[in-house]
């Protein structure tokens, strides 16, 4: 059977054969109704768009390679999502790689993305990735920008999260604690830095001494290592992510204690299931969703703009106070 060709589309629709190319692209400069009018003499033929024949044309893949550390987490997932939506209808296509926090893996998926080849790549490194991975992406012409992780200088999407540790710190303080622990951020990159130096600072601006009890973020291991804690230690802690204070309330649920009551909580991220959590977890919300579009913008801007300075996009980070801190809360209505 003949392969149904866009020549073929374009005389089924009634347009030109540049017309035709354009709508099945979406390009926006087409009116919608000839976009639609188009595609659906495409669906009534059975065309298929030749993707390779494309590139070979332009020179553009209308592809992005999203490289995420942790897929599993479901802050990752959301943000994958947002992600997604802001390139899709930018016309881009996603090519998901997760590296498991492995630098090697990481090395051979961006060799992967610029075999495709992809017009960019939107990259969370992995923890003990070296400096000189920039070198190489800029090397190698690939527009890229990092997104939550970041490296010290180029395009950047991510959370404050010095403010955010911050604002934590300074609410259970302002509930009376006076000894406040830091959970989780056992990994060394920029993120679980910033955060731990958000935490310390406010502490230092306190008079009071900082104290780390380091973890993966893994609900087991943190659940563990608080159900472990003594009765005469910290009654607040300000975890790494949400994950790590899902597993700090399931700790002291085990030990007989209760969030909120005998020792406060808070989490970062505000994930979908920190409401639902029990008790409903306080937070600090960045909107990972958010967060994935931000980051898209950013990478777009560097495919469109590669000569112009790289952008740093910094999402300003919110208190959102719930039952886990033992604050009392406004009454709804």
């Amino acid at each position: 059977m003949q392969r149904v060709r866009i020549k073929d589309v374009a005389r089924e629709a009634g347009v030109a054969l540049s017309t035709a190319a354009l709508a099945l692209r979406d390009d926006t400069k087409l009116r919608p109704e000839t976009r639609r009018l188009v595609r659906d003499a495409a669906a009534r033929l059975g065309y298929v768009y030749d993707r390779s024949a494309a590139l070979m044309r332009s020179g553009k893949s209308h592809t992005i390679g999203l490289l995420v550390c942790e897929i599993t987490n479901p802050f990752y997932a959301e943000l994958t999502a947002g992600v997604e939506e802001a390139l899709d209808e930018a016309g881009f296509v996603v090519m998901l790689a997760n590296t498991s926090e492995s630098v090697a893996r990481q090395r051979r998926m961006l060799e992967r993305f610029r075999e495709q080849p992809v017009d960019g790549v939107l990259i969370m490194p992995a923890t003990g990735t070296p400096p000189g991975l920039l070198e190489d992406l800029e090397r190698w012409r690939l527009p890229h920008a990092t997104v939550v992780r970041s490296f010290r200088r180029g395009a950047h999407a991510g959370p404050d999260n010095r403010a955010g540790t911050r604002l934590a710190t300074e609410h259970l303080l302002a509930l009376g604690h006076r000894r406040i622990a830091f959970l989780g951020g056992g990994a060394r990159n920029s993120v679980s830095r910033e955060r731990w130096d958000g935490y310390a600072r406010a502490m230092a601006k306190a008079g009071l001494a900082s104290e780390h009890l380091p973890c993966r973020t893994d609900i087991g291991e943190a659940a563990a290592l608080v159900q472990a804690l003594p009765a005469d230690g910290p009654t607040a802690l300000v975890c790494f992510n949400d994950s790590v204070a899902f597993g700090a309330t399931l700790g002291l649920l085990r030990s007989g204690r209760l969030p909120g009551r005998d020792v406060a909580v808070i989490g970062f991220d505000d994930i979908r299931e920190a409401a639902a959590w029990f008790p409903p977890l306080t937070t600090i919300r960045v909107s990972p969703r958010g967060m994935g579009q931000a980051a898209a913008r950013v990478l777009l801007e560097r495919i469109t703009q590669p000569e112009g300075p790289p952008r740093r996009e910094i999402l300003a980070p919110r208190l959102i106070v719930r039952e886990s801190c033992g604050a009392p809360l406004r009454p709804k209505g």
